[in-house]
């Protein structure tokens, strides 16, 4: 009866030993919880750098066959014009806090 009850308690303890382990170690599920967030972020930052790549394949292409898209990138990006055209260029409508729009004084 001694023996039985020896090995029932030596075999709870070592289920507790092995309990803790599993939890608590490198290998256990807190680890393995982390390591799963951490691939679930890596894996949506790889998704979107390929939609990025997507992208600028896309462009890289545009740019190297469509001479229309080639004149709207340069006239938007480097503010070309055609001959007898005018360049308007307005200043920054957040720098100048107002925009170029009158204040109200609530003078009649």
């Amino acid at each position: 009866m001694f023996w039985k009850r020896l090995l029932i308690g030596c075999l709870i303890v070592l289920n507790l030993v092995l309990l803790l382990r599993m939890l608590v170690s490198d290998q256990g599920i807190f680890a393995y919880r982390q390591l799963k967030a951490d691939y679930d972020t890596l894996e949506q930052q790889l998704n979107v750098l390929k939609e990025q790549n997507l992208a600028l394949s896309q462009e890289i292409r545009l740019l190297q066959a469509d001479p229309e898209y080639i004149e709207r990138v340069i006239r938007q990006r480097m503010n070309f014009v055609k001959e007898n055209e005018i360049l308007y260029i307005f200043p920054d409508a957040t720098k100048e806090g107002t925009a170029g729009a009158v204040q109200d004084e609530g003078k009649d």
